[in-house]
């Protein structure tokens, strides 16, 4: 029986993907073997002994303790582009209110109450205040061409925008997904220099913490207007709202209020709405679900922030075991299985090795059961942070 904690409230949809005679699912256990997470912060956490994987039920992972989790060769999933299509729709939104003050409009027609017939001459003699300009023709910058930033990129030019997109680390596959009007840029600066609307679509990191600064600002054209959904840290807020006082930015719309941002007359603060659509939320959770199922029951990565991709599937061997082991990315370290296994008398049907960075992850298929004795032999190997098997 597997124990799967949650830590958030998840999609029944998502729960129902772990069938109940292999599965126990809760929100208070003991040892679990993993954690399905979407917003609880995890970095004062205790993380069990037992825990083998987290999977995050959307795309960001800034309330995870990844570090910690990787050197424990904890796998921790996340769910990209299963939100994207209701962080795209907000974005859509958030370009047109910064264009359009339908806001203020609201607000203001709000204060006609009372007034009764004369409402509708008011009305048409107030409009005049909340004038604000067509996307049509205007040149939207997009940094990040992930799955948000594509279809960001793709349905701006279907409103008769010229768009710049920059990723300095667009795959092709995230390509071909590009409408082959969206013009690339080599730099940040070239998307600053050329923008009347820029949108943000990148994780928060130690480079990109802060990105849109005064530097940054300084060489965007006047009155650009700024959407950010992604994530708060990503904007200087000081920065940003000297610009705004300065009318060098007319807007900025952001999901991520700040108490020096919400009274602010030129700022659209929004609750942290991305992904806060019913459709986005159980397709996170069925996502995330299905991703520890796979790894719990296979061994098999995908979507992972800090391991690689790595994939088997052919069936464990009937009678055999399945390794799957984490390690440090340091030669050599291969080599101490097969001798291990080589001297238990195992043979190996199978063995995939796949690397990110300073880990490795491996599957093993030997035709034998793999005892305790030589599971203890493997983990002590020195470079390896995890051992499990799995029986077929």
């Amino acid at each position: 029986m597997y124990k799967i904690q949650t830590l958030n409230k998840i999609a029944s949809c998502g729960l129902n993907v772990f069938d109940r005679d292999n599965y126990e699912v809760a929100s208070d256990m003991n040892n679990p073997d993993a954690y399905l997470v979407r917003s609880a912060d995890m970095h004062e956490m205790k993380i069990s002994d037992t825990v083998k994987a987290v999977a995050r039920a959307g795309a960001g992972t800034n309330n995870i303790p990844i570090p910690e989790l990787t050197e424990k060769g904890i796998v921790v999933f996340n769910t990209p582009g299963a939100n994207a299509n209701a962080v795209k729709e907000l974005v859509i939104l958030a370009l047109l209110i910064s264009s359009r003050p339908v806001v203020k409009a609201n607000n203001w027609v709000k204060t006609l109450a009372g007034q009764g017939d004369q409402i509708p001459d008011l009305a048409e003699k107030g409009k005049s205040q909340f004038v604000g300009p067509e996307l049509k023709g205007k040149t939207l910058g997009v940094i990040g061409l992930g799955a948000i930033g594509a279809m960001v990129a793709n349905l701006a030019i279907q409103f008769g925008m010229e768009v710049i997109g920059y990723d300095p680390f667009l795959s092709v596959s995230a390509a071909w997904r590009l409408d082959h009007n969206v013009k690339h840029a080599e730099t940040l600066d070239a998307v600053y220099a050329k923008s009347d609307y820029i949108t943000v679509h990148v994780p928060q990191t130690n480079d990109t913490k802060g990105m849109i600064n005064a530097s940054a600002i300084k060489t965007m054209k006047d009155g650009v207007r700024i959407i950010n959904l992604a994530r708060g840290g990503l904007v200087n807020n000081a920065d940003i709202i000297a610009a705004l006082d300065s009318g060098k930015v007319q807007a900025l719309v952001t999901d991520f209020a700040a108490e020096e941002l919400i009274n602010h007359e030129k700022v659209i603060c929004l609750p942290h709405l991305g992904a806060s659509t019913p459709e986005a939320e159980d397709n996170c959770a069925i996502m995330a679900a299905n991703e520890l199922k796979d790894f719990i029951e296979k061994g098999n990565i995908n979507n992972s922030v800090n391991f690689p991709k790595t994939y088997n599937d052919n069936p464990i061997p009937v009678g055999g075991t399945r390794l799957c082991i984490s390690h440090k990315n340091i030669p050599d370290t291969i080599s101490k299985f097969t001798t291990i296994l080589g001297e238990a008398k195992l043979n190996i049907e199978s063995f995939i090795n796949q690397a990110k960075g300073d880990v490795a992850y491996n599957i093993i298929d030997v035709n034998g059961v793999v005892t305790d004795d030589i599971i203890a032999k493997l983990a002590a190997c020195d470079t390896v942070t995890k051992v499990r098997p799995i029986f077929g």
